[in-house]
């Protein structure tokens, strides 16, 4: 850069990039609650240490049968068996299943003894001591096996996955009380300019508010990290430099405004004499002016003083450097939608909207799990959701279907 004359280079945006992720470093590990896990990194692999569920359990209200018993029964030719008693949630069955005989169970009762199927309550009808059955059921119909949802010893979720709220209900199911995660930075945001006063100060002449400020700490918020506000500088090389070291108590540092080729752009000289000025002008518009260093190991973004180009330097560069701080990249955004080959086919009942767990890998559409809304793992497991339309009756394999991400999909830096 050349005062009053210009860039003597323009840096491209992925080469910039390429800069932050080798610069930039991870700046620790902690233990947080499960309760309180949303949106932090996995620091580590987690690995189930019991298989979920523990033992074979009802997955509908109905009654816990013999499922060979059952063949051939149909409302015109009912099955008549002896009820010998019920299993609650949450107990232990203290009956077993008998030739002749059902159980009353509800669902999530663990499985009596003597029993391999559970015929729904719609299909039955009691009488006194007697059901009667009038729908067949095979062998574990309706029936959640032990290890089903998930198994010991399986990697339930990987390092550098971003947590959701179904993984903190699977890890809880686990038993998983702390988490390791990588810490999140705390950003501090400096406004720079002699024309900007605070909010809370009358404006005057040719004054402006300090909007930059406001704007880049709820952008921060918004994305889970902490921000805080160190107020503004005038245009003067010592109050930057003042407002500079004051700033290297935080994880990272954001100035807007004087970073450009002025007279009066202090900024990256400040920041030069210091530490190192990896890159000083963009080739992108808006936004040109953006820079890049480090001080004493802490990153350093110098944006643009115009709100528009500060924003998109701030999405372009500053999100990726926030997220390489807890060694991932985030490389499509939950909530996108992506185009995919089905792997196999999905059915879906006509007048009735479904909503499929996928998983997406590189245009391949992999069902997860197609029925079961008690399979917590299935939305852990899925990083998709296929819609299927309520005048369908599924997909085949081979059709192209469009799918929405219900996570993040990131790499690990290392």
């Amino acid at each position: 850069m050349v005062r009053n004359v210009g860039f003597k280079s323009q840096e491209k945006v992925e080469s910039a990039l390429k800069k932050i992720f080798r610069n930039v470093k991870v700046i620790g590990v902690e233990e947080v609650s499960v309760y309180n896990s949303a949106g932090r990194v996995l620091a580590e692999d987690i690995v189930a240490n019991f298989d979920l569920p523990t033992l074979d359990r009802s997955a509908m209200d109905g009654y816990a049968v013999k499922a060979e018993e059952t063949f051939g029964a149909s409302e015109t030719n009912p099955i008549m068996l002896k009820i010998i008693g019920e299993v609650r949630v949450g107990e232990l069955p203290s009956v077993e299943v008998e030739s002749g005989s059902a159980v009353k169970v509800f669902t999530g009762s663990v499985l009596p003894k003597g029993a391999n199927a559970v015929v729904m309550l719609e299909f039955t009808k009691s009488f006194g001591d007697f059901v009667e059955i009038f729908r067949s059921v095979t062998p574990f119909k309706n029936v959640l096996r032990a290890g089903e949802d998930v198994r010991k010893g399986e990697v339930v979720l990987k390092r550098g996955e971003i947590i959701q709220p179904q993984d903190a209900g699977i890890l809880a199911s686990l038993g998983f009380e702390k988490l390791k995660v990588y810490k999140k930075p705390v950003v501090a945001v400096i406004s720079t300019g002699n024309e900007l006063v605070e909010i809370w100060k009358k404006l005057e002449g040719a004054k402006i508010y300090n909007s930059n400020n406001p704007m880049l700490c709820n952008a921060i918020l918004s994305l889970g990290f902490s921000a805080k506000s160190l107020g503004i500088t005038r245009d003067d090389p010592r109050e930057i430099e003042n407002k500079l070291l004051e700033a290297l108590s935080f994880d990272m540092l954001i100035f807007t405004g004087g970073t450009s080729v002025g007279a009066h752009d202090y900024v990256p000289e400040v920041v030069s004499k210091h530490g190192e000025i990896l890159f000083h002008g963009v080739a992108m518009k808006p936004g040109m002016p953006t820079a890049f260093g480090i001080v004493r190991d802490k990153p350093v973004f110098m944006l643009p003083g115009s709100p528009s180009a500060c924003l998109l330097a701030f999405e372009t560069f500053v999100v990726p450097a926030l997220y390489r701080m807890m060694n991932v990249r985030i490389v499509e955004r939950k909530g996108a939608l992506k185009k995919g080959v089905l792997q196999s086919r999905i059915p879906s009942e006509l007048g009735v909207r479904s909503y499929v767990r996928v998983y997406w890998d590189n245009g391949k559409v992999y069902p997860v799990r197609i029925s079961g809304s008690g399979i917590l793992s299935s939305l852990v497991k899925a990083n998709a959701l296929l819609i299927i339309p309520e005048n369908l009756e599924g997909y085949e394999a081979g059709e192209e279907v469009e799918v929405m991400l219900i996570r993040d999909l990131t790499e690990v830096f290392e």
